[in-house]
């Protein structure tokens, strides 16, 4: 069974010249996707990507900044416009914590039609997950964690998939050790990374609660994972971010680093 990530958007809050953060992990016929990104452009990124709204069935939600939720609200939009033209089976499931489900729930029965809001609770059913809480969905093990942010209530996630390869996501603040039960020792280890530690000054990424590239290399080595993937980084270095991120985290970590650009597919094997 191929598992694949594809990277919907690799950037930070700001960013004007690649997409928020956001991705979707699929392993056969099932995609699990993870946050949406600020705005439509995630209608962009999803076409550009190929994959079709009728095949996203559950979507998690780590919190509730702008540059993750707000692209939920268009995802929501989309999939009821589908399931009103009879081109969506079944429902769409929206996992997160208890506020970044009130946030959600609040912009659409706000922003959309009537028509669109009232299918909340019955064919877009929003799913409550606790700290530490173990759930099934897109024929993966996964169990919700809080990351302890700083700033705003996060979620991180690990997801066993099928064929027992483990992937954990980390959200977007720095590591906190009341999390090192549920990642370390991960085959996938995804996190953020703000910038290089070299423009530390220029982007300043320890005022903003973020990491910078050979924080995350560090981070890797310590948790003992087999692969690191860094995204929602600054978007002033895109030409040469892939190579230069890579570089500064193996300094810290011998393993496999990934630094992709938007809508790259990263085969987990």
């Amino acid at each position: 069974m191929d598992n694949r990530l594809i990277i919907l958007g690799t950037g930070n809050a700001m960013v004007t010249r690649c997409f928020n953060t956001c991705f979707i992990l699929e392993s056969g016929d099932n995609r699990f996707m993870v946050d949406a990104g600020g705005g439509n452009g995630i209608l962009k990124q999803m076409m550009a990507a190929g994959v079709e709204f009728s095949t996203i069935h559950h979507l998690y939600l780590t919190h509730a900044h702008t540059d993750h939720v707000m692209g939920a609200v268009w995802v929501v939009r989309k999939v009821t416009s589908l399931i009103s033209q009879g081109r969506y089976d079944g429902v769409l499931q929206v996992y997160g914590h208890e506020r970044v489900l009130h946030v959600l729930r609040t912009m659409c029965e706000m922003m959309l039609p009537r028509k669109f809001s009232s299918m909340l609770g019955d064919k877009i059913l929003l799913v409550e997950v606790t700290d530490g809480e173990h759930f099934e969905a897109a024929g993966m093990q996964l169990v919700a964690f809080d990351i302890h942010s700083t700033k705003e209530k996060q979620f991180g996630f690990t997801a066993l998939l099928p064929d027992g390869t483990r992937v954990a996501c980390l959200g977007d603040e720095p590591f906190n050790s009341h999390c090192r039960e549920h990642v370390s020792g991960a085959d996938w280890l995804l996190s953020e990374a703000f910038c290089l530690y070299d423009d530390r000054e220029r982007f300043k990424p320890y005022e903003k609660h973020h990491s910078t590239a050979l924080d995350t290399g560090r981070l890797a080595k310590e948790l003992n994972v087999r692969n690191l993937v860094m995204y929602h980084t600054e978007d002033k270095t895109l030409a040469t971010r892939k190579q230069t991120y890579a570089e500064e985290a193996a300094k810290e970590f011998d393993g496999n680093i990934y630094v992709p650009d938007d809508l790259e597919v990263i085969f987990l094997c």
